[in-house]
C-alpha cells in the first residue's frame, strides 16, 4: 500500500521525530511504499496568498477559493502545492505526526492544509462533503504527542475529551474530504516520562502499524 507521512515538528531528534522514523522503518519493512512531507525541514511556507498560484483569475481582488478553482481548471498551482497535492492523490493512507499545541496542530501543518486542500482540487466541484469526497476509499491517522498526562484529556479531565479536541480535524478536514478516520495514536506526557517508557511507546506504535490496514475506521460524526 502507499502511505504519506506528514511530520510537523521543528526538532528532528524529538520524540515526534522518533515516531516519524519508526513509522517509516516499520511500514517499509512490511513492504509498503512511503512518501513523506517533513514540513520544517522542507521549510514549507504556511502562508496562503497569491504565491499559491501560477495563474490569476482576478488581479484586482484576491478571493482564494475562486483562484483555487481557477488554478484547478488551468493547472495553475505553484510547484510546492502541486507536489503535496500529488502525494495526497497517490496515498492510500495519510498519517499526520505532530505535537498537540494549543489544542490543535502546529501552525505549519494548518498552513499546509490551508494551501494544499484547495477548492476545486480537493473539495467542491460537485463533490458532496461526507458523501462523495475526493479521497473516498483512503484512510487518515493522527499520531499525536502531548505535554500533559492522559488523565487531563478524559471527559471529566481539565482539558476535556481528546476526541472532542480532535473532532475539527477528523470531521472538519478528513471526513469532509472523503478520508475514513482511524483511531488516533496518542503518546501522552512524552517530555515527563522515562526513556524506557518512550521506547515502549515506540514499540507500541510499530506493532500497531504492522497491521494498520486491518483496523476498523471511526464514525466521527457519532461522537
Amino acid at each position: 500500500m502507499k502511505i504519506l507521512i506528514v511530520l510537523a515538528h521543528p526538532e528532528p531528534e524529538s520524540f515526534n521525530g522518533a515516531l516519524f522514523q519508526t513509522a517509516i522503518e516499520t511500514l517499509k519493512m512490511k513492504g509498503h511504499e512511503i512518501r513523506t512531507s517533513d514540513l520544517y525541514s522542507m521549510r514549507f511556507n504556511p502562508i496562503s496568498d497569491r504565491h499559491n498560484f501560477t495563474t490569476v483569475k482576478d488581479p484586482s481582488f484576491l478571493k482564494l477559493g475562486m483562484e483555487e478553482i481557477y488554478a484547478t481548471e488551468h493547472d495553475g498551482f505553484a510547484p510546492d502545492i502541486k507536489t503535496e497535492q500529488d502525494k495526497l492523490e497517490w496515498c492510500d493512507l495519510m498519517i499526520w505526526q505532530f505535537p498537540l499545541w494549543w489544542f490543535s496542530v502546529p501552525a505549519i501543518l494548518k498552513g499546509w492544509t490551508d494551501r494544499v486542500f484547495a477548492a476545486g482540487k480537493v473539495y467542491g466541484a460537485g463533490r458532496i462533503p461526507y458523501v462523495s469526497g475526493k479521497f473516498s476509499g483512503k484512510k487518515a491517522l493522527l499520531s499525536i504527542t502531548t505535554g500533559s498526562p492522559e488523565g487531563h484529556y478524559l471527559k471529566d479531565g481539565p482539558y476535556g475529551d481528546i476526541n472532542n479536541i480532535l473532532k475539527p480535524i477528523h470531521r472538519g478536514i478528513f471526513e469532509y474530504t472523503g478520508f475514513s478516520v482511524l483511531q488516533p495514536q496518542l503518546s501522552y506526557s512524552v517530555a515527563h516520562i522515562m526513556e524506557e517508557e518512550r521506547l515502549a511507546l515506540l514499540n507500541k506504535w510499530s506493532k500497531r502499524l504492522e497491521k494498520v490496514f486491518q483496523e476498523d475506521t471511526l464514525n466521527v460524526g457519532k461522537y
